[in-house]
């Protein structure tokens, strides 16, 4: 066995990186393209199932409902099963959902379905987040997620456009734009289910794409890693789920759901309300911008949280930022000026996600991280039915959807609080007085 001395450490992650990334980062892609169309479906769909801003915003909710009564149980089986098996499964099982969405002809139906779609997509997320753990050294975490999260913003800037355009383009047999673009949108996923089978690798030990001295110095570095980390107590599945520090990270995920979601969903409709009459096609485009600059902010402070080696406060600042853009937005009627209030909001969210996950799985213990991970996501992704509901109880009655966001800026002011109490026993001001224009290490 050759020593870590011997090995080239940045040419086997750059190995790992090239052979996982963009696999897992086109499935994302795809997820969240069929999770969060429905802002775009709504353009038309709201109308042709006659749904109101509550209805709407409750069909958009009850998908996290589903997601998290079946997260957890979703893990605990993508650990006994492997990614390959059961992350292949999730993508069949909800593009089969998602393109049955298209058939609904009443909100009844169109939340059932919704429904569906959460329980089949349950565990993706918190499994692809384990399977990273699983082949990453803690050092390159946030950077490495901030490469696969960047899957959100490119959802978004892929699937405005392309969404729209369907809508706009593609009737045929007399069927709605809007069916025809959750149709076509779910056949990526059962393609990549199977693609998944035949493509990843469920283990470092089982990588035969590795050459023999790669596999042992990455498992030695993983298990050197493990065993650095501080004695805690080992809970089981139930005592896991309820433990305080996770309970604790779940309830600053949930504030952040709570704004991401809300801002996607309702988004196509905020752009609508603008003075300015624009096409279907048009509110995709513009609706591309705050995820451009989204994707940016998101990379560059992620990469600088894993050079300095700092999570806490690169956890905690942008949700500060989150939470004065969403106050800017309510107090704005300007086009141009709601635009970069959402695209600062949606750059402090996801500036703060990379961090926010490298800080977690550095804190929770091995043995019961798919549990506590599943926590973590599930009863964070609330904020996900949470938010888009709230948004629409709040539009209903005062015809805005800008003032149901407004309305969140004070849970980003707790969350932010909340994380810069987690003690991490790193020394934090240093680290952040550098200037982020430093060249990567």
């Amino acid at each position: 066995m050759q020593t870590a001395n011997a090995i080239d450490e940045r040419a086997v992650t750059r190995k790992i990186t090239r052979r996982v990334i963009p696999f897992l980062f086109i499935l994302y892609v795809i997820s969240y393209l069929d999770r969060v169309n429905i802002g775009y479906a709504a353009l038309q769909m709201n109308r042709e199932l006659a749904l109101s801003s509550e209805a709407f915003g409750f069909a958009s909710g009850i998908f996290f409902i589903g997601y998290f009564l079946f997260e957890i149980p979703s893990n605990l089986l993508l650990n006994k099963y492997g990614a390959r098996v059961w992350i292949g499964r999730i993508l069949v099982s909800w593009g089969f959902v998602a393109m049955i969405s298209a058939f609904a002809q009443n909100a009844m139906q169109l939340y059932v379905l919704r429904f569906l779609l959460g329980v089949a997509e349950a565990g993706f997320f918190p499994g692809l987040i384990l399977y990273l753990t699983q082949w990453f050294r803690a050092k390159d975490l946030a950077t490495t997620i901030a490469l696969f999260l960047t899957a959100i913003p490119v959802s978004f800037i892929v699937g405005a456009p392309l969404s729209t355009w369907i809508m706009d383009h593609v009737q045929w047999f007399n069927w709605s734009g809007w069916r025809w673009m959750i149709v076509l949108e779910g056949v990526p996923a059962l393609v990549g289910g199977v693609l998944c089978f035949l493509y990843l690798t469920d283990r470092p030990s089982e990588a035969k794409w590795l050459k023999p001295q790669e596999r042992d110095w990455l498992l030695n570095e993983l298990k050197r890693e493990e065993q650095a980390r501080p004695r805690v107590q080992h809970h089981g599945s139930l005592k896991a789920m309820a433990n305080p520090r996770t309970l604790y990270l779940a309830f600053i995920y949930f504030v952040s759901q709570c704004a991401s979601f809300g801002i996607g969903y309702w988004m196509p409709q905020i752009i609508k309300s603008f003075p300015q009459t624009l096409s279907h096609s048009q509110i995709g485009l513009v609706a591309m911008v705050p995820y451009a600059f989204m994707m940016v902010v998101m990379v560059l402070w992620s990469r600088r949280s894993d050079r300095l080696k700092e999570r806490r406060l690169h956890s905690a600042l942008p949700l500060a930022v989150t939470g004065l853009a969403l106050l800017g937005l309510g107090l704005t009627a300007n086009p141009y000026l709601s635009m970069l209030m959402i695209s600062l909001s949606l750059a402090g969210l996801y500036a703060s996600k990379s961090p926010f996950w490298a800080l977690s799985t550095e804190s929770l213990p091995t043995s019961t991280a798919a549990v506590s991970i599943a926590v973590i996501n599930s009863v964070g992704n609330l904020g996900g039915f949470f938010g888009p509901y709230v948004i629409g109880y709040i539009k209903h009655w005062t015809h805005t959807a800008t003032s149901g966001l407004m309305a969140f800026s004070g849970l980003f002011v707790i969350s932010f609080f909340m994380t810069l109490c987690i003690r991490t026993g790193q020394q934090d001001a240093p680290a952040l007085s550098e200037p982020i224009g430093e060249h990567n290490r």
